[in-house]
């Protein structure tokens, strides 16, 4: 009897859901026990006990011997189809690992390919699919990390200083050093003038952008009406991507998130990227008792072990037209796939990414959350939409942007060694001349309530900033001619002033802490008045302004009871700097280290809970 037949003997599947498998599996080319277990047809609980009960035993294959021989005549793409792997030869038998014995499909290609009967060993489906991507995955995971280096050498991280950047940051060191010895007053003057100044400019180049994007409400672009037009049957394959490590505590989580996305589930093309060395997630979703929506693809160990590598790697497996990325936590709007779809079909064909806008569903837990909720609510309503209206190069949020799979793998995907890989993506997107669109969908993630967390997080977003900035700054002159006039100075003022401004605020605030504590004759014999008026008005306009931005964040999603705390940004501000001075050490110590945020601390933890 067949594996399909126990099942429905059984009563886990029915007749209709195995016709309708059967008919997934002949467009698709992925086989029964794939579909079933991975569509949400049937969970790996009940699988087991029905292949039990019927005979089968299942065996630990971890540890298995096997022939290079053997496995360099089966594709992984083809193993992963059918969760099945050829081992060795013994006994003049093809000893195959199977999760669905009955296969006769790939018992037939073995005898085809190894003129011998396979010796049939079941295993869970889940233990086939490491050992095969541990055994066959040496040529994708080496594709998901050089990939982008030796298609577009200049667009990679992977060296973080070139030779003429570290000649002309040591050469301006030593002109400093040089301009503090022989006159230290007016060098000092020159430098506080110009980071005073340059402060100033950032922060109003971030609040002009802030006032074009208020002009733009949040529900105007994909209408109800819109999607009532979608027909179900000319909806195309969507891939999401899960990025996940050491995240067994959110798979339930994760999984009723993705279910109340209103898709056809034939549809998607969901990948759970897991990493070789990460058995706790494997576990987790091995012992669900309820069926899942998504395929597990393991990620064989090379480093550096970062998400866009990851990311990269899952691309090689991907089906979809569209492909988004979600994080483990993440409760997208249940129409958002729809909303993107309907975008793409009636936007010009320059248009290759969209982007949903990112908020949080425990705004209210503490003072950091809310500060977080603030910071994103400015962030995705009102600076990025600022930046689409002036055609300014856009830095793609690191979940919830919508791809074309085509144009995205034309582009080279991520870049393994940018820990910032969205931001540097939406770079090259638009130095091809690819556009990218905000549409009007949220994506609610966990803000993070732990203060040491945040900073982890925070030093590795600014950190990729810098590696972002020092990649494409490598030749500014042709960076110019790419980006033109208002894209080379919104990507400066943009991707290049947001560390910097986070790295001399602490200086600017020791200047007016100085000027309030020390003597006033102390002080003025290092900076004539004029400096330190200037330095203290740009510093407290810097923050009124911010403050300013920060308020009127609240006001597209009706926050009001966050704005108050807007006047806690300076200290916020604090926060920032002492994280960009941790990734700015990092970025010369260890430019590619991943460092991970912890998931699933707050205590807020049901969709129900998000008020929109």
């Amino acid at each position: 009897m067949s594996i399909p037949e126990i099942l429905i003997n059984d009563g886990f599947i029915s007749q209709h859901d195995r016709e309708k498998i059967d008919n997934l599996s002949a467009t698709s080319g992925l086989s029964f026990i794939k579909i079933a277990l991975n569509f949400g047809y049937i969970s790996r609980k009940n699988y087991e006990r029905s292949l039990i009960n019927a005979g089968y035993e299942f065996k630990q294959i971890r540890e298995l011997p096997f022939d290079t021989e053997v496995l360099s005549k089966i594709e992984l793409k083809f193993a992963d189809q059918h969760v099945a792997l050829p081992l060795r030869i013994e006994n003049n038998r093809v000893v195959t690992i199977m999760s669905d014995p009955s296969n006769q499909l790939f018992l037939d290609y073995i005898r085809f390919t190894y003129d011998c009967e396979p010796e049939i060993i079941v295993a869970s489906d889940l233990d086939i699919v490491w050992l095969s991507h541990k055994l066959l995955g040496d040529k994708y995971v080496k594709s998901a990390v050089f990939e982008l280096l030796k298609r577009d050498p200049n667009s990679s991280a992977f060296i973080t200083f070139t030779s003429s950047q570290l000649v002309f940051l040591f050469g301006f060191l030593a002109l400093v050093v040089i301009g503090l010895m022989i006159n230290f007053k007016n060098t000092s003057i020159t430098i506080n003038v110009i980071i005073s100044f340059f402060f100033l400019v950032a922060i109003l180049f971030k609040l002009f952008l802030a006032l074009v994007g208020s002009r733009f409400e949040l529900h105007q672009a994909v209408t109800r009406e819109d999607l009532k037009l979608l027909k179900t049957e000319d909806l195309p394959i969507y891939t999401i991507l899960l990025p996940v490590y050491k995240e067994d505590k959110l798979i339930k989580k994760l999984i009723w998130n993705l279910q109340a996305l209103d898709y056809p589930r034939e549809m998607l093309d969901i990948k759970l990227l897991i990493e070789e060395d990460d058995d706790k997630t494997l576990n987790a979703v091995k012992n669900l008792d309820f069926p899942a929506i998504f395929e597990v693809v393991v990620v064989p160990f090379h480093m550096p072990k970062t998400k866009p590598k990851a990311c990269n790697y899952g691309l090689h497996f991907s089906r979809g037209k569209y492909l988004t990325i979600y994080d483990a936590e993440d409760i997208p709007d249940t129409d958002q796939l729809k909303k993107i779809v309907s975008m793409f079909n009636n936007l010009p064909s320059n248009y290759i990414c969209i982007q949903s806008a990112l908020n949080y569903f425990n705004r209210n837990e503490n003072f950091l959350t809310r500060m977080f909720t603030l910071e994103y609510s400015y962030w995705f309503d009102y600076m990025l939409p600022g930046l689409d209206t002036l055609d300014i190069p856009i830095p793609l949020g690191g979940t919830s942007n919508h791809f074309k799979l085509e144009n995205l793998v034309e582009l080279g995907a991520w870049d393994p060694f940018n820990v910032t890989e969205d931001a540097d993506l939406g770079l090259r997107a638009y130095a091809k001349g690819y556009k990218i669109a905000v549409v009007n969908s949220t994506t609610y993630e966990e803000a993070n309530n732990e203060p040491f967390n945040w900073i982890r997080q925070r030093s590795r977003w600014i950190k990729g900033y810098m590696q972002t900035y020092l990649v494409h700054m490598r030749n500014p002159i042709a960076l110019w001619r790419k980006l033109g006039w208002k894209g080379f100075l919104g990507f400066n003022f943009f991707i290049g002033a947001t560390p910097l401004t986070f790295l001399v605020y602490p200086f600017l605030l020791a200047i007016f802490i100085s000027y309030l504590i020390f003597d006033l004759s102390t002080i003025r014999s290092l900076f004539p008045d004029w400096v330190l008026f200037m330095s203290i008005f740009n510093l407290m306009v810097g923050n009124i302004l911010m403050i300013y931005i920060n308020m009127m964040a609240v006001f597209k999603r009706r926050y009001y009871e966050l704005i108050l705390f807007a006047i806690a940004n300076p200290v916020y501000w604090l926060m920032h700097s002492i994280a960009a001075f941790k990734g700015l050490y990092q970025l010369v110590v260890k430019p590619f280290y991943w460092e991970k945020t912890e998931h699933g601390l707050s205590k807020v933890n049901s969709p129900t809970n998000i008020v929109k």
